[in-house]
């Protein structure tokens, strides 16, 4: 394998992390809003 050759390869698996950390990061700030959400649901319906 040449040197151009391996650095495209590491940057291809770099990038597919990157991928894998954002989409784990937007399910917790989903997750995140789900709870926020439903707690002022509660507060709404105790008013």
């Amino acid at each position: 394998m040449t040197l151009p050759l391996k650095l495209v390869a590491i940057a291809g698996l770099l990038a597919l992390g990157a991928c894998e950390t954002v989409g784990g990061a937007g399910q917790d700030i989903q997750s995140a809003g789900r709870a926020v959400q439903g707690t002022a649901q509660d507060v709404q319906n105790d008013l």
